[in-house]
């Protein structure tokens, strides 16, 4: 009998039983899951100051601009040059092109806010670039010469696009792989150059996937904060920063909040609208794979120049001044706040990397066993986390747990006469749940794939031998999937680690991450005091950088 008779046997027995702890355990984690993104909704529907019409008449049309043209230029600055840097990886061999395979990976592990405060450092008035240009030159003041605006729209869009566009570069690089080397050919054959055969063959092709990759960067766009707060760019992100926390009006930040959501959404359906329709197959079982051509003499070093040129902007040189700087202050890294910073860090990522693995193997579980419709239908919404940007979490979260925890303070005093104190948003656990939230997405996709490799049959054994649920779960699932789900507990530590927007409103007083340290003390224009924080942050996003380059081959 074939597994996949088994699993339709299996779940249709499943859809007959009454329904379980495992499956009512499954809705309820996806409802943890979804509240945020419900009750920001709610909030936006009932605020208590309506300044709706205030905000499409002043702030808002502004914010909505600024963040369309952000995105636009980031998603088609990073679409190109991460097409075109996969293009020659996937397509021809050059000087260090065995090492630039993965070296254009590494600008994942610097978070943009991070890229963004080392290039004003290195090209500010009285940073290394314009100090040696004025004792070049002679000049004496910043009347004497023009200097491109650092602090600027332009230099956000190249920060962002930097950081970002090894998201496009993974997902094309990997389809121009897979394309079959008969397609070259034939191009070939009919007098194609390599423009044309790339303009007219593999781009079509990998286009869903340049398209998936352009709707990522989109969204980390929209998420970020750190950056286009630190160049003075108002976005929607900061629009709802401001409207909170210094208009002190949860219902106005959470209309923004919504604006977001739309933007967010329609990015999504977009995305998976352009893929629908641009489907292609291999005809072949086994399709030969494209032969990567040599490039010798000139046309050699324009392709390692146009490979080097993202990878010197999105690491060396973030992570060389960043590097400089915590190198020159060394006395700094004994800092007594850098350590406490650095263990909560430490605390709030495991603890919400270890739960929010837990809960998704319990919920892909769960409605792997109860084989009803309702659960199905919610394993996918529960990804719309990672889609929402921090800020919007932090709306959702922190003002509804706000009032569970003023209410169950106040019951606790009137029954004992003991008063509590804010429980839930006065520690770090609203952290930890918005971290859960924004991040669930990557351990229910490692948790969903793990065990869909697991055949059916397998449990089914288990559990004619007398196991239990929970016993097949331990014994005969976890063997099989504990590689997929330790990583899955590092990614979604690491991007723990680099949040910033969910943890600057969320965190508790006088509590730091290591990316709201690195953040304060830039803002501050203390780069010295930020830069061991930012080089553990980098340390940290290097081990991700790295599984995800041995997951990829």
């Amino acid at each position: 009998m074939s597994d996949t008779t088994l699993s339709a046997r299996s779940t249709a027995a499943a859809r007959r039983a009454p329904a379980s702890l495992w499956s009512i355990g499954a809705a309820l984690i996806a409802a943890v899951v979804l509240l945020p993104i419900l009750a920001v909704i709610w909030i936006a529907l009932n605020p208590t100051d309506n300044i709706w019409p205030h905000l499409l008449s002043t702030t808002l049309p502004r914010y909505l601009g600024t963040t369309l043209l952000l995105m636009g230029s980031v998603g088609v600055l990073a679409g190109m040059v991460g097409t075109g840097s996969a293009w020659i990886i996937a397509r021809y061999r050059f000087p260090l092109s065995s090492w630039l395979e993965w070296l254009l990976l590494l600008p994942l592990a610097i978070p943009a806010y991070v890229g963004a405060y080392a290039l004003v450092d290195l090209m500010e008035y009285a940073g290394p670039v314009q100090t040696g240009l004025r004792a070049l030159f002679g000049w004496t003041s910043a009347r004497d010469y023009w200097f491109p605006q650092i602090r600027s729209l332009g230099a956000a869009v190249i920060v962002l696009s930097a950081a970002l566009y090894p998201y496009v570069y993974l997902l094309a690089r990997a389809a121009f792989r897979e394309q079959s080397g008969a397609t070259e050919e034939v191009a070939m054959s009919l007098g194609a150059g390599a423009i044309q055969r790339f303009r007219r063959v593999a781009l079509p092709l990998a286009r869903p996937a340049i398209a998936a990759g352009m709707a990522v960067v989109m969204m980390e766009t929209v998420n970020d904060f750190g950056t286009v707060d630190y160049f003075a760019v108002q976005t929607l992100t900061t629009g709802i920063f401001s409207v909170w926390l210094e208009s002190n009006n949860a219902g106005g930040a959470a209309q923004i909040a919504c604006v977001v959501l739309v933007m967010v959404v329609m990015l999504v359906s977009l995305e998976k609208v352009s893929r629908r329709k641009s489907r292609f197959f291999n005809l072949s079982n086994r399709p030969r794979p494209t032969e990567r051509a040599q490039l010798k003499g000139a046309a050699g070093w324009i392709a390692l120049i146009a490979c080097l040129i993202p990878f010197l902007m999105g690491f060396v040189l973030p992570a060389g001044v960043i590097l400089h700087h915590a190198i020159e202050n060394a006395e700094r890294w004994s800092d007594p706040r850098l350590v406490d910073s650095f263990l909560n860090t430490l605390m709030v990522g495991g603890i919400a990397a270890l739960v929010t693995v837990l809960a998704a193997v319990f919920m892909v579980y769960g409605v792997r066993l109860s084989g009803r419709q309702l659960p199905r239908l919610l394993l996918p919404l529960t990804t719309i986390g990672y889609a929402a940007p921090g800020a919007v979490l932090g709306v959702g979260i922190l003002i509804p747990l706000a009032i569970l925890d003023n209410m169950m303070a106040d019951t606790i005093e009137l029954l004992t006469g003991i008063d509590i104190g804010l429980v839930l948003t006065g520690s770090a656990f609203a952290l930890i749940l918005a971290y859960g939230v924004r991040f669930f997405a990557i351990a229910q996709g490692a948790a969903d794939a793990a065990m869909g490799r697991v055949s059916p049959s397998l449990p089914m054994a288990a559990r004619s031998l007398g196991r239990t649920r929970g016993q097949v779960l331990r014994q005969v699932y976890f063997p099989l999937i504990r590689g997929s789900i330790g990583s899955a507990l590092l990614l979604v530590f690491v991007d723990c680690v680099k949040e910033l927007p969910a943890t600057l409103l969320l965190r508790p007083f006088n509590f730091n991450t290591l990316a709201t340290r690195v953040h304060d003390q830039a803002s501050l224009e203390n780069l010295g005091d930020a830069s061991p924080a930012a080089v553990l942050v980098i340390l940290v996003g290097l081990a991700a950088v790295v599984l995800l380059a041995r997951a990829s081959r």
